[in-house]
């Protein structure tokens, strides 16, 4: 059983920022590629970062320069810092692995643009 808890979202400005957090409860964190992915309204979800075991990471062409991926492996926690938040990135944000457990999606945390 996986759980995958995010948190972190809210209402911000454009050029705002924000900070997610994912908890997940696995015991073998360490060896899974990460990912943060977001759905937003009428759009299918789409991955946006990923981190690997080792640390590699990479983003989708939209946020890059912008969303930076990390992970903690002692606490089996990954993060998206979002920096220079734009009005397109307001989605439900959701993290799992990648390629996703298809049965462990968690509830979201949603970033809205306040403009």
């Amino acid at each position: 059983q996986v759980q995958l808890v995010e948190s972190g979202g809210g209402l911000v400005q454009p050029g705002g920022s924000l900070r997610l957090s994912c908890a997940a409860s696995v015991s073998i964190f360490r060896i899974f590629t990460m990912g943060w992915y977001r759905q937003a309204p009428g759009k299918q979800r789409e991955l946006v970062a990923r981190i690997s075991s080792g640390g590699i990471t990479s983003y989708e062409d939209s946020v890059k320069g912008r969303f930076t991926i990390s992970r903690d492996n002692a606490r089996k926690t990954v993060y998206l810092q979002m920096n220079s938040l734009k009005p397109e990135d307001t989605a439900v944000y959701y993290c799992n692995r990648d390629p996703a457990w298809s049965d462990y999606w968690g509830q979201g945390t949603q970033v809205t643009d306040s403009s």
